[in-house]
């Protein structure tokens, strides 16, 4: 049984094959250049070249890819795309599926997420398939994980939500002036990222994302991802303080895809929750 994600997962191909996942890369475009993620170019020197004033555009992994795993085999295969909404590889994969002769052996899961738990779900869609799972099993476990979900972002400054296109020029303005920093949150419906909260310190903007998670009714049958970009000392300080809250929740901390980079920019910390 194959199970199949990509690159947002955070997951490398090196990683997928030590799993026994396969891993599609996600692409980013950047100064007139495609660059696939962990094949092209790593997190840590994709970080250094937003400095700049171009702003990168994230696609989802090749028709060609997805066509190459999924065609002419009678193979059982689960693939976990993106959250649909925030990515067209649901929709994608879907029209694929319905255009195969085997396509009553295909399964795709839309994660409603990315970065950590869609790494979380993809592995333990594999975990299950070791143990003898089957693969309706597996997805009924996997679409449980996927309604679950939670994610906040907290970009390192309004600069660059300003060249995403996300707030206005004048908004930027007052927010950088004001030393703010901006705390986002996926939709409820999963489909969209959008404004939670401003603060004005690092702490104070972690202090909010804890709020909402024990409001959501977070505690240790989830885990915990804390996500960054380029900084991994100050995820580490995230951690800390989330563990304060959460003491006996498991957590983790991993470094963005370089896809997944151009979303947040450089400095940004990403939080996000998925029951186990």
């Amino acid at each position: 049984m194959k199970i199949i994600t990509n690159t947002a997962s955070s997951l490398t191909r090196e990683e997928g094959k030590q799993l026994g996942i396969i891993v599609l890369p996600v692409s980013v475009s950047l100064g007139g250049r495609s660059l696939r993620d962990y094949i092209d170019i790593d997190s840590d020197r994709f970080a250094h070249l937003l400095h700049g004033d171009e702003m990168p555009v994230s696609s989802q992994p090749s028709i060609g890819d997805m066509m190459a795993e999924l065609e002419n085999t009678d193979e059982e295969s689960i693939m976990l795309t993106v959250a649909d909404g925030l990515s067209g590889e649901y929709s994608t994969a879907m029209g694929l599926r319905e255009n195969l002769p085997n396509r009553d052996n295909i399964f795709v899961i839309n994660s409603r997420s990315l970065a950590g738990p869609l790494r979380y779900m993809a592995v333990k869609a594999a975990r299950l398939r070791d143990q003898g799972a089957s693969a309706g099993e597996i997805v009924s476990q996997i679409r449980a994980c996927a309604q679950s979900t939670i994610s906040y972002v907290i970009p390192a400054d309004f600069n660059y939500l300003r060249k995403s296109g996300r707030i206005t020029n004048m908004t930027s303005r007052i927010g950088s002036a004001l030393h703010l920093l901006p705390v986002l949150t996926q939709t409820s419906d999963h489909r969209r990222i959008s404004f939670m909260t401003v603060r004005r310190t690092w702490k104070s903007a972690v202090g909010s994302i804890i709020t909402s998670l024990k409001d959501t009714g977070i505690d240790d049958r989830y885990l915990i991802s804390i996500a960054y970009a380029d900084k991994k000392d100050l995820a580490a300080k995230v951690r800390r303080q989330i563990l304060e809250s959460f003491p006996r929740t498991q957590n983790e901390i991993l470094q963005l895809s370089p896809s997944l980079i151009t979303h947040g920019g450089p400095g940004c910390i990403v939080v996000q929750a998925v029951l186990k």
